[in-house]
């Protein structure tokens, strides 16, 4: 079983005009995972809140969490409050949960399969987000089916602003 760390911190809100609110993760606690290479990807759960899938983003001798309106708005927190935090190293396979239309759409397309196994961590779980984001699930399938396409007609390389124009493009 995964260990688990609990701590208190302070939701910090950027000092910058950006909204950003984020948890500060000290390096003492960051060091408790035994995290090997530069992905630190955990399970967090806030106050006893839903869980949710992250990272441990670097910044200096600490890390953070990023928290966004919705974690804050469910949890009922804001700028400046003490949460308790309970964190789990993240050990699956993609860092976020695979939607099970686009777990079928790569089934069905060993070069879309491949060629989004082929990319990093990083996009992958991008790609993931993007799909499962969709709440709709014929829309769901849809932009899965798009997003494969797309990989197969661009060398399995992701062309970001291309990719977002040809999901808002209308289905019929």
């Amino acid at each position: 079983m995964a260990k688990t760390v609990k701590f208190k911190t302070k939701l910090t809100k950027s000092p910058a005009d950006s909204g950003w609110h984020f948890l500060i993760v000290e390096k003492k606690i960051e060091r408790k995972f035994g995290f090997e290479g530069k992905f630190k990807r955990v399970v967090c759960s806030i106050n006893g809140g839903e869980a949710f899938q992250c990272a441990l983003l670097p910044s200096g001798d600490l890390f953070y969490i990023i928290v966004n309106k919705q974690k804050r708005d469910a949890i009922g927190i804001v700028a400046g409050d003490t949460v308790k935090v309970e964190l789990v190293k993240d050990e699956s396979k993609y860092g976020l949960p695979m939607p099970e239309e686009f777990a079928e759409v790569l089934h069905q397309d060993a070069d879309g399969d491949r060629m989004f196994h082929a990319l990093s961590a990083g996009k992958q779980r991008s790609l993931i987000y993007l799909v499962s984001n969709v709440s709709n699930i014929d829309k769901r399938i849809h932009v899965a089916l798009l997003v494969v396409e797309h990989l197969k007609e661009n060398g399995g390389k992701v062309i970001g602003e291309q990719l977002y124009q040809e999901i808002k493009r209308p289905i019929f």
